[in-house]
C-alpha cells in the first residue's frame, strides 16, 4: 500500500499541471500569459499585506517579550492542574491565535523539555492541529482585499480557537490519560 501511495504522490502534481494545460487549450485560454498575470497580481497583493504582517509580528514579539505569558501561567497554574492540563501548554494556547511560528517554537520547547511521548507533547500537538492562527489569517486575507473593520471575524475566530482548544483538552484527557 505504501508503494502505491508513493507512486501516486509522484504522479499527482504533473497530472494536475497537465489537466490545467489541457483544459486551457480546450478553452483557448493563453495559459502562460494568464499564469504570469496571476503571479503579478500575487506580488502586488503581498506588497499590500506587508503592513498587516509587520503589525501582527510586532504584537506577537511584544506579547512574548513582556512576560505576560509567564504571568498568566502563574495565575492559572492551580486551575490548569485541577483540569490536568500541563502548565507548559498554556503559552501554546495563548500564542496559537497569534502566530504559527511562535506556536511551533513553544511546541518545540514542550517536546524538548517533556519528551515526544509525554502527555504535554501530545496535548500540544492536538491543540496545534485543532486551532488556527486567527490574527495572522485575518491580517493576511482581510489586508489583501482592504477590509479594515473585522471585529466580528476576530470574535468568531477566537471563539473557534477556544472551542478547538477545549475539544483538544477533552479528547486528549479521554484518549491519553
Amino acid at each position: 500500500m505504501k508503494e502505491i501511495l508513493n507512486s501516486l504522490s509522484v504522479c499527482i502534481l504533473p497530472a494536475i499541471i497537465l489537466i490545467i494545460l489541457i483544459s486551457a487549450a480546450i478553452k483557448k485560454v493563453p495559459a502562460y500569459e494568464t499564469f504570469t498575470e496571476g503571479a503579478k497580481e500575487g506580488f502586488w497583493i503581498s506588497v499590500k499585506i506587508i503592513p498587516y504582517l509587520v503589525a501582527i509580528m510586532a504584537a506577537v514579539a511584544m506579547f512574548r517579550a513582556s512576560g505576560a505569558i509567564e504571568q498568566i501561567s502563574l495565575m492559572l497554574k492551580d486551575t490548569l492542574e485541577f483540569y490536568k492540563i500541563p502548565v507548559d501548554t498554556l503559552p501554546l494556547m495563548l500564542t496559537r491565535s497569534l502566530s504559527g511560528g511562535a506556536t511551533l517554537g513553544v511546541f518545540s520547547d514542550i517536546v524538548n523539555s517533556n519528551g515526544a511521548d509525554s502527555y504535554a507533547a501530545k496535548l500540544a500537538a492536538v491543540i496545534t492541529g485543532s486551532s488556527e492562527t486567527t490574527f495572522y489569517v485575518l491580517s493576511v486575507y482581510f489586508g489583501a482585499v482592504g477590509i479594515k473593520k473585522f471585529r466580528h471575524a476576530v470574535l468568531t475566530g477566537i471563539l473557534a480557537d477556544t472551542v478547538g482548544i477545549i475539544a483538544a483538552v477533552i479528547i486528549c484527557r479521554w484518549w491519553f490519560l
